[in-house]
This record gives structure tokens, sequence and C-alpha cells, in this order.
């Protein structure tokens, strides 16, 4: 999938595949392009990745053809600007509690319309070859703006916040708002009713939905209830995972 295709595909809840990526270097959003996942959210969060980090692994995206998001730290709009520039694919912004949150993060990430600082510089403009109303014209076509959805004021106005103009979808965190809920875990019953609650609200105005998981075989109630993005583990589970299972075969064969 050519990464420029994202947000269209995102907006129409296609079916797209992701992970997290939280190592600073570029070989995991190329490893995870060849091996033909549709996105990458670089995590510079609750990863020790900064903005030199972000930009070699956007590079690495760009090697692939993966669409390279960013979990940015904060809804502050240098945090925005800062991966847009890098060439990011989209934003995954925290803590999206508000209507006015929302409506400041749409506009931080849109030249029109927006606040985004202007610079065709950077790798997002070509390093100045595509000219000023091309490039304001792609990167506010092209660009996907999604809330995270995590705290417990935001279910009672997640209607409002969908409907914010420019806000092209939703990811629900469900870490934190098992914390914000003050519940033991993501499956008690209080915070399974509130992704329910935040699912339907989104399906009542099409906006897509994604959502993380530890593995596969948990998309499928998400899926039914309407999600269609799904970022599955991280590069450092995956990566986990794998050791594990070789340490186990190894064990097996060596006794």
């Amino acid at each position: 999938m050519p990464r420029t295709e994202f947000t269209a595909r995102l907006k129409a809840r296609q079916q797209l595949l992701g992970t997290f990526v939280k190592t600073p270097t570029s070989h995991a959003s190329e490893i995870l392009g060849g091996a033909g996942f549709d996105f990458v959210v670089i995590d510079e969060e609750h990863a020790p990745i900064d903005r030199v980090s972000t930009d070699q692994i956007l590079l690495g995206c760009r090697a692939n053809d993966i669409a390279g998001l960013v979990r940015v730290p904060s809804s502050a709009p240098s945090a925005i600007q800062s991966v847009l520039d890098c060439g990011a694919s989209g934003v995954l912004v925290p803590h999206v509690a508000s209507v006015e949150v929302a409506r400041a993060v749409v506009a931080a990430s849109r030249y029109r319309g927006g606040i985004r600082g202007f610079s065709n510089s950077p790798r997002a403009g070509g390093y100045g070859t595509t000219g000023m109303w091309a490039h304001i014209e792609a990167q506010d076509r092209d660009i996907a703006v999604l809330a995270m959805i995590e705290d417990r004021e935001a279910i009672d106005v997640i209607a409002d916040i969908l409907a914010v103009e420019g806000l092209d979808g939703i990811f629900i965190g469900r870490g934190d708002l098992t914390v914000s809920l003050r519940a033991k875990s993501a499956g008690e019953p209080l915070v399974m009713d509130a992704v329910a609650r935040i699912m339907a609200a989104a399906r009542n105005v099409g906006k897509p939905v994604c959502v993380m998981v530890g593995a596969v075989d948990e998309i499928g109630p998400f899926r039914a209830d309407g999600a269609s993005a799904f970022i599955v583990s991280s590069d450092q589970a995956l990566l986990r995972a794998s050791a594990n299972r070789i340490r186990a075969e190894f064990s097996a064969a060596a006794n």
C-alpha cells in the first residue's frame, strides 16, 4: 500500500494492520514495511524517541513505503508540527478529552483553516521541491489526525469530539482509560461499557476507530463493533515473543 493512500483507506474504514515502534532506529519500520504491514506508530509518548529518531524512522518508512504515524507526547502545536514536517503520515494525539482540545489538535495539523506553520523545506515538502500550494494541498489531504480517547471526561462528550470537523478518527487508549476509570483491568465491565459507548458514537458518524491489541486473535470483537485499524503489539514485544519462542525451541532441541 503506498503510504500516501493511508488516510483515504483509513477514512474508508478498510482493515489496516500496524504496530508500535518503540526502538529509536529505522530498521523496524523497514522490516515491517517489507512484511506488508500497513502502518507503524512511532511512539514519542512512551519510548525514548526524539525528533532526530523520528526523522530516521520515517526515512525507514519511506524506504519500504509504509505509512508512519507518530504518537506525539502532547497536543502542543510544536509537537505536532515537528513530526508532520519530518514526513509523518499522521498523528495520534494523547488525552483528547474535550471539544476544545480536539479543535486545537486539528488546527495544529492543518494549513487551511488551521494554524500549522508553513515550511516546504523539510522532508514533507520534498526539501523545497514541492511548491507552496501543492505542498499545502497534499498535506491537508493526506495527513491523518486521530484523537486518543483515554480519559473518563471524554466519554460524556465523545459525540461532540467526533463531530469536530477535520478529525479523521479516534484511537481508544484502553490502558489509560482503565486507569482513569479506576478499574483493575481493561476487561472489567466498567471499561468495556465505556469502550462500547465510544465505538457506538463513532459508528453513528461513520468515523474510523483504531484500537491496540496484544495479538491478532483479540481483534474479532473490536472488528464486530466497527473498529477497522489495529495496532498489534509493538516492535519490542514482537522481538520478545520471537526470542522467547526460539529460546524454548532451542531448549527442547538441546534436551
